[in-house]
């Protein structure tokens, strides 16, 4: 027996488990007769099916040694180069609820009160006593609405000023005053932002770099303004240098009565043309969005501009910029041509103003036949810009619109003859009423006419 006890720890290992196996096996075994063909009875050993109960325990595990952020951490992250690969852009999102929020040690379901735990061990000369207090029916709603409460994402509320192009992002938005320079200080300014993107180098060393590209401008809304370009690790590295290079590269630009531009001009860009409109006071600004900012940021209130080609945006800032600090003023144009500089305006009913004269001014004689006198085309680089005849309406060749006209032939000009004839008479009445009493108005005494 103790040769099959040394023969079963072989097979079930040295260990005490083993030994305590194989003792129980023989406990439980049998001495079976077995006939062999000599007809002897030889007993067997006959082994019971035993089950052993060995279970292991671990007390520790990646789940209790990590605080909870690591774990999140470990499910939502992305790896480096998955992330430079464009992956892992809206993770990071937690989707359980803290349930730790709202738990305090030694306060739980069943409302006992601990002396030197949730209640201080004398109050007063009385020793506090270790009691049970009714439960809170409200408790499981408290904490079941404070994780809700957490779970629930709310966005960054800002005012309809403060947004930017499109809600929350950068562009459109206002990131205040260039940092002031010993004692120059930048009072008035304002910097908004037109660009703020990701960019990457790659180096031979270092691998794919990334960096923040800012794209500002900053003026004053009287004239000063400038751009700037900035790169850094962060976003708000690369606002602040781009916001503070703005402020170092100041020029300035003419604005005509405070309100638009001197002429129309043509500027252009790598690709990227633009065609810029002067425009009356009211007319508001009616261009790309960021040429309506850098307005804005200029002082610029009334403008008209139609790109052609890319809308690169550093493209169409840069154009729009070089073709403010080349236009010239009423003054210029006529020292230039040597001619009277003439303006009509609608407002005015087009009654001729002159606006600039030249010290010395030719005569018809000197102009050339071959000479550009059209002021827009002059203006452009002798530059036509091409506008599409507008089609008719549909309706207009229908027989129905020469009826319509017909019809509305009898009171086309009727409120002008109104807003005459009650400046002229006072009453509505014809011209022929002096002459005629038929065409006398009803509504005033025939004496009183008589008398005036």
């Amino acid at each position: 027996m103790a040769g099959s006890v040394l023969r079963l720890c072989k097979v079930l290992g040295n260990s005490a488990c083993g030994v305590r196996f194989a003792k129980d096996v023989l406990h439980t075994s049998q001495r079976i007769p077995n006939v062999t063909s000599s007809g002897k009875n030889v007993p067997i050993l006959a082994l019971a099916v035993y089950n052993p109960t060995c279970v292991s325990l671990r007390n520790t595990s990646f789940f209790n040694k990590l605080p909870a952020e690591a774990l999140w951490k470990g499910v939502t992250s992305v790896s480096n180069a998955g992330r430079k690969r464009g992956r892992g852009k809206g993770v990071g999102k937690k989707m359980a609820k803290n349930l730790n929020k709202g738990q305090i040690i030694g306060v739980g379901k069943a409302n006992i009160v601990w002396p030197g735990l949730t209640v201080p061990v004398l109050r007063g000369r009385e020793l506090v006593q270790q009691q049970q207090l009714p439960e809170d029916p409200e408790r499981e709603k408290k904490l079941i609405k404070l994780r809700d409460e957490m779970g629930t994402f709310r966005p960054l509320r800002l005012s309809p000023i403060e947004r930017g192009w499109s809600g929350t992002k950068m562009p459109g938005r206002s990131i205040g005053a260039p940092d002031a320079v010993g004692e120059d200080t930048f009072d008035g300014f304002d910097t908004k932002v037109l660009e703020l993107k990701s960019v990457f180098n790659m180096k031979g060393n270092m691998g794919r770099k990334r960096q923040i590209s800012a794209f500002v401008i900053t003026g004053n809304q009287s004239g000063s303004t400038g751009i700037a370009l900035a790169k850094a690790t962060d976003a708000r590295t690369a606002l602040r240098k781009a916001k503070n290079r703005a402020g170092q590269k100041l020029v300035y630009v003419e604005i005509f009565n405070n309100h638009s531009i001197f002429h129309d001009f043509f500027c252009q860009f790598g690709k990227t043309k633009i065609f810029v409109n002067k425009k009356p006071e009211g007319y508001g600004l009616i261009c790309h969005r960021a040429i309506k900012t850098m307005c804005e940021v200029i002082g610029i209130k009334d403008l008209y501009a139609k790109i052609e080609g890319p809308t690169n945006l550093q493209h169409i800032v840069k154009a729009f910029l070089i073709g403010l600090l080349q236009q010239k003023t009423h003054q210029m144009l006529a020292e230039e041509k040597k001619l009277h500089v003439v303006e009509f305006r609608k407002e005015n009913d087009y009654f001729p103003t002159v606006v600039a004269s030249p010290s010395v001014c030719r005569t018809k004689k000197d102009i050339s036949p071959k000479e550009v006198l059209d002021y827009t085309q002059y203006a452009l680089g002798d530059r036509v810009v091409l506008k599409k005849k507008k089609q008719p309406r549909f309706y207009t060749k229908l027989p129905s619109w020469e009826n319509y006209l017909q019809k509305s032939q009898y009171t086309r000009n009727k409120n002008k003859v109104k807003i005459n004839l009650l400046s002229e008479y006072g009453v509505l009445q014809s011209f022929y009423g002096e002459k005629y009493k038929e065409c006398r108005s009803p509504f005033i005494d025939p004496n009183e006419q008589e008398t005036n």
